[in-house]
């Protein structure tokens, strides 16, 4: 008999994967596995892409029938967990949902590369048998410090010890100590879920008993939690985050805003034990490449983030929160757009688990899916302790104006006076940041406007500066109009917060004044500084933009005043009535939270506004209700389905070309209308020409496959031609 040929190994047929690299590749490519090599879907990989090596991750399916010996080989296999099966069924869902290249969504998932290598062990040092000879007070301390017979590093050691590192090393050379490796220590402690559990009231303990029903922890399932601001939504939704971390399941918490994290994790912190892990973009790399492994590896239990946590990697996420889940800053508007609040209930859908909303003022789209019965409605419509809503009325600015160059009428000046008399709190509430949004020559009529925008310049007073709030562009004030050379007729235009600061100063001059705005000095750490020092009493009157509105709890606010009610009223957003009553009913909350008799006053010149009367009378419900009349009738959204396509270019005719290329590339569709194109109202933004169309469908309709037949049909993108796709469009400029 004779033996069976023997293949060789240049027989041998060759691994091929496609990989997923993070640029805007519309599809993986293939790769060849080396024969030392083990890789399956979802493992992170060094790839080589022309020149350079990238990060990717091996995707599901076949290669593309690219013969094996053509393809180059996979470089690099990561020692590191795995991107897991429904994370990348969300990634590929974003990505269709939202017609981004898949490489651009997975690309969110792969944002600290250092993260992929194990984190190396700490060199650590034990006490052995040896003893020195000689013994010094510093030398006993050490060893008696070290002689429970845990591990420490070179330096902790002599830290807790009261001594120089140098003593340390002296007992090393001697053999007293024998160096050990101590692995990696998780960056946040384990919650503990019964750790500072509160009593809580009947209402509140009734929202947990149906929030948590026994399908909670079974699968998937929406829960929107609908109380006043100050009803106590946070412990609400607190015992939710027990309950997952009982079971052993990950958490994660999303937040509209940095600046509510540093209140957040100490209030977290009083309930488990310990502050969960952060994910945002203020936190330092190093930190972002821990949370992330120990996300990945399932080390860390909680996770409290920005929008972009999201797309962190966790290996058995059990539970998502959703706070001021009405709130726009969830909405990305770069690259790949998404709506966190959106995909985070997806994300839910896909892993079987519960998500949960909170907000005082839900937004429209949640409300509808609550009467719908899509989501599990919890509301709390009292606050907790019995502490009462603040009396609310309006200001006619008609009958009551301010003085002549001033922006308080008397009727709010009078109130804070005697709120800073009685040593409680007043703020003050204007969305525009710096000191005025407009500064003209008195003389020729000069407008200082952004070279590279079509916006005016904001005079910041503080720093004396005009700057653009679109690009960043800034120039220093200048004392002469630059055209007709004019010396000190320069004139500012309208209020901003540090004007009204200013008008405030004038009136109380010995008041302590805070402004809160997002551009301040300092950046986040002296804002969370601001905040602090506010909670503690240590300012009589605050001024702020909409950073004040989230979430804080000042404990001493008492009066609140809304300087311009009407700012978000006079603009063509859709969304502009819903998105002024939420942002006016979260600024009026802030006051009298912690049972102190407050009071809240709206300077506006429309009191008959359906938006202002819905606020003063407290009718939410009447308010909810008419929206969501008008939108079903106009058939906008949840009741159709909208899409924006912004075309821009570095020369306005090309910009406008195209966008009417696109337009006429149109299918025919009865249940799908384009409208326009039409110039953006900020038409040149970074010195780029804009143009939008906007495409309004039913309910039902395959506005996705609309858009990419549009798009596949449409002009091909040249020269400085760039198209954004914006699905569920929130912004309208």
């Amino acid at each position: 008999m004779k033996d069976s040929p023997q293949l060789s190994l240049i027989d041998l047929p060759t691994i091929t994967v496609p990989v997923l690299v993070p640029l805007p590749a519309s599809k993986p490519y293939s790769y060849a596995v080396p024969d030392d090599m083990h890789v399956q879907p979802g493992s992170i990989v060094q790839v080589p892409l022309g020149p350079r090596q990238v990060a990717g991750i091996v995707w599901d399916g076949g290669s593309d029938g690219v013969d094996p010996k053509k393809l180059r080989p996979i470089t690099l296999a990561f020692d590191c967990p795995i991107i897991a099966t429904e994370m990348r069924r969300f990634l590929d869902w974003v990505a269709q949902y939202t017609l981004s290249p898949p490489g651009m969504v997975a690309r969110m998932a792969l944002r600290a590369p250092a993260a992929f290598d194990p984190e190396p062990p700490t060199q650590g040092l034990r006490l052995g048998e040896l003893r020195p000879e000689r013994m010094t007070p510093a030398r006993s301390r050490v060893i008696a410090l070290a002689d429970d017979g845990l591990s420490w590093t070179r330096s902790g050691l002599a830290h807790a010890a009261g001594v120089s590192v140098s003593v340390v090393d002296g007992l090393i050379k001697q053999g007293i100590f024998e160096t050990i490796w101590i692995p990696p220590q998780p960056v946040v402690p384990a919650p503990d879920p019964d750790y500072g559990r509160s009593a809580l009231s009947a209402e509140q303990q009734e929202a947990v008993d149906d929030l948590l029903v026994p399908s909670f922890s079974s699968g998937h399932s929406v829960s929107l939690i609908d109380g006043v601001t100050g009803s106590g939504k946070t412990e609400i939704y607190f015992e939710a985050v027990a309950h997952m971390i009982t079971r052993g399941r990950q958490v994660l918490i999303l937040l509209p805003e940095i600046a509510l994290t540093s209140a957040f994790l100490d209030r977290f912190e009083r309930r488990f034990g310990c502050k969960p892990a952060e994910w945002h973009s203020d936190i330092a790399p190093r930190m972002r490449e821990k949370v992330w492994r120990q996300a990945a590896s399932g080390d860390i239990r909680v996770v409290v983030g920005a929008r972009s946590a999201l797309f962190l990697p966790f290996a058995d996420l059990g539970l998502i929160v959703v706070d001021e889940e009405h709130d726009a800053a969830y909405k990305q508007e770069d690259r790949v757009f998404y709506n966190a609040r959106d995909m985070a209930v997806v994300r839910g859908h896909i892993g079987r688990f519960p998500v949960v909303l909170a907000s005082a003022t839900p937004s429209i789209e949640s409300q509808v899916n609550a009467n719908w019965g899509k989501y599990r409605s919890i509301v709390l419509p009292g606050r907790y302790g019995g502490a009462a809503l603040p009396d609310l009325q309006l200001v006619d600015m008609r009958r009551d104006p301010p003085a002549r160059g001033g922006f308080l009428s008397p009727v709010l000046l009078q109130q804070i006076g005697k709120t800073v008399e009685r040593k409680e709190q007043a703020l003050l509430f204007l969305n525009r940041r710096g000191y005025a949004p407009l500064t003209l020559c008195r003389v020729c009529g000069h407008r200082f406007e952004c070279p590279d925008c079509s916006s005016w310049l904001v005079e910041h007073r503080f720093r004396a500066q005009l700057q653009c709030h679109h690009c960043g562009h800034n120039e220093r004030t200048p004392e002469a109009c630059p055209e007709c050379g004019t010396l000190d007729h320069l004139v500012a235009c309208g209020p901003g917060v540090e004007r009204i600061a200013e008008e405030v100063n004038q009136h109380f001059p010995d008041a302590r004044t805070i402004v809160l705005s997002s551009d301040m000095a300092g950046g986040v750490r002296r804002l969370r500084l601001e905040l602090e020092a506010i909670a503690k009493g240590e300012a009589d009157i605050v001024v702020g933009t909409q950073l004040v509105a989230k979430g804080h709890n000042f404990p001493l606010m008492t009066l609140v005043g809304i300087v311009d009610a009407d700012l978000g009223l006079s603009n063509g957003d859709p969304r502009a009535a819903e998105r002024t009553f939420q942002l006016l009913s979260q600024v009026t909350g802030r006051a009298g939270r912690t049972g102190l008799k407050s009071r809240g006053l709206i300077q506006t010149y429309q009191p008959q506004h359906p938006v202002m009367q819905a606020i003063v009378s407290g009718d939410r419900e009447s308010f909810y209700a008419r929206e969501i009349e008008e939108r079903e009738r106009a058939k906008m959204p949840p009741f159709g389905r909208m899409a924006a396509l912004i075309v821009s270019a570095g020369d306005r005719a090309e910009a406008e070309n195209h966008a009417r290329g696109l337009r006429q590339a149109a299918p025919r569709d009865g249940d799908i209308q384009v409208l326009g194109p039409a110039e953006a109202p900020l038409a040149l933004i970074r010195g780029r020409y804009r143009f939008r169309l906007l495409v309004h469908g039913s309910r039902k309709c395959d506005i996705q496959g609309f858009v990419a037949r549009t798009i596949e049909h449409g002009p091909k993108v040249r020269g400085s031609v760039r198209v954004q796709i914006d699905i569920d469009p929130q912004s309208f400029t």
